[in-house]
């Protein structure tokens, strides 16, 4: 995954902190926002798991922070569930801007009501899943304790949320109250997900079916059983985030993989725009090898070299477990590292003055597993110099070329 600090500007005028995570080897196929929970940041655990998740099935995902809260500008005093839902919408317009609109809402906890209200706002919008979401954005007073009065009477009071010193407004209680995530749910006409935890304590999955029961078809729920609100395991956040990809394939345009087809063993297809990522296909196998950033490439898959290298380490992992195999030893397991550069010959006289005497080089370590004697591996040894892939390249060779 690659990620990069951006910041985008709010309906105030004010300066939202985020952060752009996107795939490791390939442009995204479309673009994600991630809604926190309430007094979180985009750096919490679950937001950054999911996000991560996300990003490794192709999504480009915005993080970011509410006004007032962790890196961005703004008094929290002054914010309420509204200003959240506006939030939303700036970041939305940011993607639309400066990358691609964003197909994807995605919210935890108040950031999933704020999600289904967003939904409906946003048009370019086509699914809002949610992860442990109140019915009613007024669920969140329960956590403000004897405090709500005190807000209630005196028009503001502080309020210690984990940790941290919150001010709250007479406001923020009146907007809560006058937000229906239930009523907001009916009116939402995109594809809605709803994942919850039966186990819950924060908010009880009641709330789940209720937007479940408001809202229209296309609607889905995934049960999180075994997991707390704040989703901080973090292989039960990527769980979810894996989920949500492969849910919001079916209703998300996704670019179908350019298929290029060939009677030999591989090819290989480099459109101009592309820089150097060049799709291969190689038997019935897809990928795609590039060159690293600091050349002009986008280091969206391996080099030329390292598929090489790689091959010689595949062969020679291969034809290692092929030979114990054949002479019923075991070996739990085989490592076989290797690494390609331009070296001297060892032989070499007056090598500085002789660039040409540099020969190509293949240094490999072998890592071998299990209870067999020295004998046994150094025997292992010899094998690994008869793979294949090590035969071909200490032998003559012939490329023969010709215009197809």
């Amino acid at each position: 995954m690659r990620s990069s600090k951006i910041n985008f500007t709010n309906a105030h005028g004010e300066i939202l902190a985020g952060r752009l995570d996107l795939p490791a080897n390939q442009d995204p196929h479309n673009f994600a926002i991630f809604a926190h929970c309430f007094t979180c940041t985009k750096d919490f655990s679950a937001v950054r798991n999911v996000s991560r998740a996300l990003a490794s099935q192709g999504f480009g995902v915005l993080r970011f922070d509410f006004t007032g809260l962790g890196d961005s500008d703004g008094d929290f005093a002054d914010t309420n569930f509204s200003s959240n839902v506006d939030d939303l919408i700036s970041a939305a317009d940011f993607l639309a801007k400066e990358y691609k609109a964003p197909s994807l809402l995605v919210g935890h906890s108040l950031g999933g009501a704020a999600a289904i209200f967003a939904g409906g706002k946003i048009d370019t919008i086509k699914a809002v899943a949610t992860i442990g979401a109140p019915s009613n954005p007024v669920h969140v007073q329960k956590q403000l304790g004897s405090q709500l009065s005190v807000i209630k009477d005196k028009g503001q009071a502080n309020v210690k949320l984990a940790g941290r010193d919150f001010t709250f407004k007479k406001q923020f209680i009146d907007n809560l109250e006058e937000n229906s995530c239930v009523e907001a749910a009916r009116n939402l006409h995109e594809a809605l997900l709803i994942l919850h935890s039966p186990q819950d304590a924060t908010v009880s999955i009641k709330n789940a079916e209720e937007i479940y029961h408001a809202a229209h078809h296309p609607k889905s729920f995934v049960t999180l059983d075994g997991s707390e609100h704040l989703l901080i395991d973090k292989e039960n956040a990527a769980y979810v985030g894996k989920i949500i990809a492969g849910w919001a394939a079916r209703y998300i345009p996704q670019p179908v993989q350019e298929t290029i087809k060939t009677t030999f063993q591989v090819v290989a297809s480099l459109d101009e725009e592309d820089g150097f990522t060049t799709l291969l296909k190689l038997g019935n196998h897809h990928m795609k090898a590039d060159e690293p950033v600091r050349v002009g490439g986008n280091d969206y898959g391996p080099t030329p070299y390292e598929l090489l290298a790689g091959s010689l380490s595949a062969c020679t992992a291969m034809t290692i477990q092929m030979y114990t195999k054949r002479k019923k030893w075991v070996i739990e397991n085989v490592e076989v590292h290797t690494s390609y550069s331009k070296t001297h010959a060892q032989d070499c006289v007056a090598c500085e003055d002789n660039p040409s005497a540099k020969i190509d080089t293949f240094h490999r370590e072998i890592k071998i597993t299990s209870d067999l004697d020295e004998k046994q591996l150094n025997r292992l040894l010899q094998i690994a110099d008869k793979c294949p892939v090590h035969k071909t390249l200490h032998s003559e060779t012939q490329v023969i070329t010709t215009l197809r």
